[in-house]
């Protein structure tokens, strides 16, 4: 990650790798090196249309520390000034406090994330990055973390522009697409629902782990085009596999896991396939340990309609599976804030299979448990 470390932070050190022999999914490796060529691009983008099309899933010290600030550097009380009015806003902008998510049972959640925006803002219409208001921007951060914004900043932008961006090439590719169609639907400066998460899992008392099954989140999927998730060796994050069951993800160090979301189904016709995952209670030989995660969560651009691209010659082919009819489909906008609102707050209507559903502005949302 390009960038000037700043200030000194106290160093956070993860568990150890598990030892444990879990029952890991087979998922695609990508280099996403050999996208600087055509010929190279062209090759991972067969490999990532497989990917996608089947699990919905492929496969750096200083970030984790940076990441740990605003756990272990900030009060509770300070916290609870920057907690985001989830429900109201439908935004996480802030904290997400612990206990804020119904799980099961009367079980609520462990986890703590903090999720941060540009520290910039931009001018129109030349299209600078101000330095003025610098000032007023941190004074919406935690005291702790403002010397490290510049970092945070520099850190979206990497995901951004050099890995979420050349992932989409190999997207549109994967669809015989012109390069850049998602790209021009992702610009850095009008994604306002993407955002980089910082996240933080406690352990918790064995009598919830009964009443929830262990299950730590429940299955379900994320709202936006891509998730791009720093590997750490905590195992607990697990995906549902195409023959019905449950695996593991493995941690692989300096690895990025990348999933994909309800967005970017949308946006393929159904032919990218949102990935269903969830956070379970670790192997016995981590249990105990906090887990820290370093996310980045990106969308298109505010105003874009989630619609399929027809004009794709793949889908052309295969078909094009809609949630909802064109004339209906929401904006980026729209659909990011009204599944930010709901999650775990809405009452989900439960089937006999054990999925729960809901729905959210007429599309069908499923949560597994």
């Amino acid at each position: 990650m390009p960038g000037t470390i700043t200030s000194f932070i106290p160093h956070y050190a993860p568990a150890a790798p598990t030892n444990e022999p879990l029952d890991y999914a087979d998922l695609v490796i990508i280099d996403i090196a050999k996208a600087h060529t055509a010929e190279g691009r062209a090759e991972l983008a067969l490999k990532l249309r497989e990917a996608l099309t089947t699990q919905g899933f492929f496969y750096t010290d200083r970030i984790f520390d940076v990441a740990d600030v605003p756990f272990s550097l900030v009060s509770n009380e300070e916290k609870r000034t920057y907690a985001a009015n989830i429900k109201a806003t439908g935004s996480y902008l802030g904290y997400k406090l612990r206990q804020y998510w119904h799980i099961d049972a009367g079980v609520h959640d462990q986890v703590e994330h903090y999720n941060s925006k540009s520290v910039y803002f931009r001018i129109e219409p030349i299209g600078l990055y101000s330095l003025v208001n610098r000032d007023v921007k941190k004074k919406q951060h935690p005291e702790s973390l403002r010397p490290l914004l510049p970092e945070i900043e520099a850190f979206a932008k990497f995901n951004h522009i050099e890995i979420l961006h050349t992932l989409l090439r190999l997207f549109a590719l994967g669809l015989e697409l012109p390069e850049d169609t998602f790209v021009n639907q992702h610009n850095y400066s009008a994604a306002d629902q993407s955002y980089v998460r910082f996240m933080k899992y406690y352990p918790r008392p064995e009598d919830e782990e009964i009443k929830t099954k262990n299950i730590w989140l429940k299955g379900h999927t994320d709202f936006g085009t891509v998730t791009i998730l720093w590997s750490q060796p905590v195992a607990a994050l697990q995906i549902l596999s195409p023959d019905g069951r449950w695996r593991w993800i493995r941690h692989i160090d300096n690895a990025l896991v990348v999933t994909s979301g309800d967005a970017m189904e949308f946006l393929s016709g159904g032919f990218y396939k949102a990935t269903i995952h969830r956070v379970v209670q670790p192997p016995p030989d981590q249990r105990g340990f906090t887990r820290l995660g370093v996310f980045y969560f990106a969308t298109t651009d505010d105003d874009i309609k989630l619609v399929p691209h027809a004009e794709s010659p793949v889908l052309q082919e295969h078909g094009i599976t809609r949630r909802y009819d064109d004339a209906d489909a929401p904006t980026m906008e729209v659909w990011s804030k009204s599944r930010t609102s709901a999650y775990g707050q809405t009452e989900l209507q439960k089937r006999e299979s054990g999925v729960e559903e809901e729905v959210i502005n007429g599309v069908l949302v499923k949560h597994y448990n």
